[in-house]
C-alpha cells in the first residue's frame, strides 16, 4: 500500500483521533522521549521571553513536552487535521498556548509568522509531501540563529533497527485495523521505512542552510529508531 499524503493523510488522521492518545500511552516513554528532544533545544530560564513553534501537534502531545520544559515561553501549536487538533484544544492549556489549523507548509497563509526563536517538529517531516519545501517554510519563520528540534522515527541504516521497527508495527496491525485505521498505521509503518536515515536528514538540514547540525539518538527500545535532529537557522552575516 503507498504511503498517504496531504488531505486523503489528513482525513487518516482525523478518524484516528479518537483513539490515538490511548494508542500513544501504550508506547513506552512516548512523552518522556518527547520532553528530552524538548531539553536539546538547549534553552535555558523555562523558555522566558521565547517564542516557540510546535509544527505538527497532533492531539497536543509535543505542545505538553514543550509546556513542561518551557513552561514560560508562547507556544504556537499547529497541525493539518482537524480531528487531532480538536483533541488538542479540548485539552487544559494556559493563555500561553494558541492552537491553529494549517498544513505545515502554508503557515503564512493562516497568518502563522515569525519570527520563532525556536521550531520543535515531531513525527512531521515524512508524513510531508515534500520536506524541502516545508523546511523553507521554517527557516522562513524562524529568527536569526534560531533552533530547529526534530524528533522523529529515522532509522540508523542497521538493519536490525528496520527489522525491530516492523515487528513493533506489525504487532499494532490487528488493534489498529479493527478500530477502523488500519491504512493509516500500515502509512506510518511504511512512511519510516521509506523515509531518510537519521544521517541522510541531517544531511537534508545541512542543505537547506541549517548549521551545527547535530543527530542525538534516544534511549530505551527506540535506540537506532527515534532520534533528535537539531540544527540553527544562519545568522543574518551568514545568510546567502
Amino acid at each position: 500500500m503507498p504511503t498517504l499524503r496531504d488531505a486523503p493523510l489528513a482525513r487518516a488522521f482525523d478518524h484516528a483521533a479518537r483513539s490515538y492518545d490511548a494508542l500513544v500511552r501504550a508506547n513506552p516513554g512516548y512523552h518522556a522521549q518527547l520532553r528530552r528532544s524538548v531539553r536539546r533545544l538547549g534553552y535555558p530560564d523555562r523558555g522566558r521571553g521565547l517564542r516557540v513553534l510546535d509544527l505538527g501537534c497532533g492531539t497536543g502531545a509535543s505542545t505538553a513536552a514543550l509546556l513542561s520544559v518551557l513552561p514560560e515561553a508562547e507556544i504556537t501549536a499547529v497541525d493539518a487535521s482537524a480531528g487531532m487538533l480538536e483533541r488538542a484544544e479540548a485539552k487544559h492549556w494556559p493563555r500561553s498556548v494558541t492552537f491553529v489549523h494549517t498544513p505545515a507548509e502554508r503557515l503564512a497563509e493562516a497568518d502563522v509568522r515569525g519570527p520563532f526563536d525556536a521550531v520543535f517538529a515531531a513525527y512531521l517531516f515524512r508524513n510531508t509531501a515534500d520536506p524541502a519545501e516545508v523546511l523553507s517554510a521554517v527557516r522562513g519563520v524562524l529568527a536569526p540563529g534560531g533552533r530547529l528540534a526534530v524528533h522523529d522515527y529515522t532509522l540508523s541504516g542497521k538493519r536490525r533497527h528496520r527489522a525491530l521497527w516492523s515487528t513493533v508495527c506489525a504487532g499494532l496491525m490487528p488493534v489498529t485495523t479493527v478500530l477502523g485505521d488500519g491504512a493509516l498505521y500500515r502509512h506510518l509503518w511504511r512512511s519510516v521505512i521509506e523515509f531518510d536515515t537519521a544521517d541522510l536528514f541531517a544531511e537534508r538540514l545541512a542543505t537547506a542552510g541549517f548549521t551545527q547540525v547535530r543527530i542525538v539518538p534516544l534511549p530505551g527500545w527506540q535506540t537506532g529508531i527515534t532520534h533528535t535532529i537539531v540544527g540553527r537557522a544562519a545568522d543574518e552575516g551568514t545568510r546567502a
